[in-house]
Parts: C-alpha cells; structure tokens; sequence
C-alpha cells in the first residue's frame, strides 16, 4: 500500500502547534489538539468569525494589522474615547482611552504606535498613541468630522471630511505638525481609505457631490491625487485595509447595508465572491488585503461583530476529517 512516506520521502510529523510558515499540501499532526492538518490556499478570499468588540459601537477608527490591530473612538451612543487591542483572537479593553471623546474620525499607525486626528464633535484635535496611553500632539489646520487617513505615527495623511460642507482638503503629517498640501479632485467624506505612509494610498467610495454612494477612487502619490478606477458597487461608510497597490474595500451603505468585498490590485476593482457575514457601515478596517479585519459598525444598532479576512491565494490551514 502507497504511504505518505513513500510518496514524500518523510513521516508525518507530531508537533505541539501549527508550523509558520508552512508549505502548501504540507501535512502534519497537531498532537495538542489531537487533529491532522494540512496546508492549504484559498481559492477565493473568504471572511470569518473574530473576537468581538468589548464595546459594539460604530463610526470607530482602526490601526494595525489581523493579528495585532487597534480600535479607538467611535459612537456607542455618545462619543467615546474607548480603546482596545486585538491579538488575533479576542479584544481587550485599555484602562485609558483618548483624551478627547470622538467619532468619525482619521487613524494612522499600528497597534503601538498609532495616531488619531479630527473627529466629531468637530475638532481639530490629534493624539499620538504609545502602546499604553493617549497624547496630546499638534492639531490639524481644519477641524472636521468624517475625514480619512491613512499612513503610520509619523508619516500620514488626513483629507476630506466634513467642515461646513463636504470638503476636498488635504493635510499631511510629518511626525511634529500638519501642513495643508493638494486637495482632492473633489470634497469627500465617510469614505474608505489605504495605506501605510503619507506618501502613496488610496481612497475610495464615500458621499462626493455626484452621490451619496460614490463609486469614485482616488491615488495619492505623495504630492497630489489621481482620479483611478472605480468600484463596481457604490458605498458609503466602508472598511478598508491594505496599501496603494493592493487594497480591500468591504461592508458600507448602498445606501441598504452590504457586507460586499472588493478588491484592489493597483489598476481595477475585482468584487469578491464572499462577503461579510454582517452587513453593516461605519465599520472600521485593519490589516492587508490578504489578511484583512473589519470589525464594530452599524446594522439596525452598534455591533461588537469582529470577521477576519483570508485573502485569495493566501495560506490556510485546514483540520483532516473523515468526511
């Protein structure tokens, strides 16, 4: 009889956890969990069950990545200045919180060094997150509410939002203060946005003067924005993750709640065939597009729902059965 051995060259082998990274058809035995896995990809991105928020609000900022994000901010109802930290399996709630209450607001960063800006009620107002606690920092030129960012700690970038009027305007950070630089094509505001510095991302969706679920995108190359393909389903209120050249759009108001996926390969939109198993808008979004996190939101109340993304062609490991 042909064995495993036989075809591989090498016994399956017993190990206490799960092999990272591992090779495609790889097979092994979990002897802490009793189960035969195996190595696996994914044939379509596909969303599934996280951790939930200790606190369901919505219109919440988020930084980070899958396994190690941030969430602060939001509408619970009432602004908050909450804050929590994901491990990849459960949320936990910091004992301190923004010093300045918000929703609505732009995000930057990463789980330990992340930066908050703008925000409703209307503010101008910027903390710098450490990994423990909030500060104060320099504020934005313009106070607004329903703006967008994108970047890290030290190098962002905060555009649109609402200020009287859906607004087009466009600040950069440089680590100490904000200086205005291009405007977008347009004013824009509750859309979705990517990237990882103040020098290449993307926005996309949102309410512009042509719609209330705008199908627009937009490019920032570190100087000005380009107007780039659109997305095949118009939304407002949306989570995004990702970078410039490889971004994920999910969930928003169409204006009925969707929990539909896009994804971004730096020339065109290619929709998903999986999406969020919670419909919902005004979520926030963490990570990369193959290993995305949507999470908090609106749906007929505030959500705590936590859903992990696994992009296409992304590693996955599956349990052996006998069915």
């Amino acid at each position: 009889m042909t064995t495993y051995k036989g075809i591989n060259g090498f016994a399956v082998q017993s190990v206490g956890s799960d092999p990272s990274p591992s090779n495609e058809g790889q097979v092994w035995y979990n002897n802490a969990s009793y189960a035969f896995k195996l190595a696996s990809v994914t044939t379509a991105g596909a969303w599934a069950t996280g951790g939930s928020l200790n606190l369901a609000r919505q219109s919440l900022a988020g930084a980070g990545i899958q396994t190690a994000a941030l969430t602060f901010g939001g509408f619970a109802p009432g602004a908050t200045g909450a804050t929590e930290l994901y491990n990849g399996t459960a949320w936990t709630s910091n004992p301190t919180g923004l010093g300045t209450a918000r929703y609505s607001m732009g995000a930057a960063g990463t789980q330990t060094a992340a930066l908050a800006f703008g925000g409703d009620p209307s503010t101008a107002v910027t903390e710098s997150w450490n990994g423990t606690s909030w500060s104060p920092v320099n504020s934005l030129n313009t106070a607004r509410l329903q703006l967008m960012g994108f970047g890290s700690q030290t190098s962002a970038l905060g555009f649109g939002g609402y200020s009287g009027g859906t607004i087009a305007n466009t600040e950069l950070w440089n680590g100490t203060s904000w200086a205005n630089v291009s405007s977008l094509p347009v004013g824009r505001r509750v859309a979705g946005a990517a990237g990882n510095s103040n020098t290449a991302g993307l926005t996309f969706g949102g309410v512009d003067p042509s719609s209330a679920t705008s199908t627009a995108a937009v490019s920032w190359n570190g100087t000005s924005w380009t107007s780039v393909n659109s997305m095949n389903t118009g939304r407002n209120s949306p989570g995004g993750a990702g970078i410039q050249t490889l971004a994920l759009a999910f969930g928003g108001s169409t204006p009925a709640l969707t929990g539909a996926t896009e994804l971004w390969n730096g020339t065109s939109w290619t929709t998903n065939p999986n999406s969020m198993a919670t419909a919902r808008r005004s979520l926030a979004g963490a990570g990369t597009q193959t290993a995305g996190l949507g999470f908090g939101g609106y749906t007929t109340a505030n959500t705590a729902a936590t859903e992990e993304f696994t992009g296409a062609g992304a590693p996955v490991t599956k349990t052996i059965t006998t069915s």
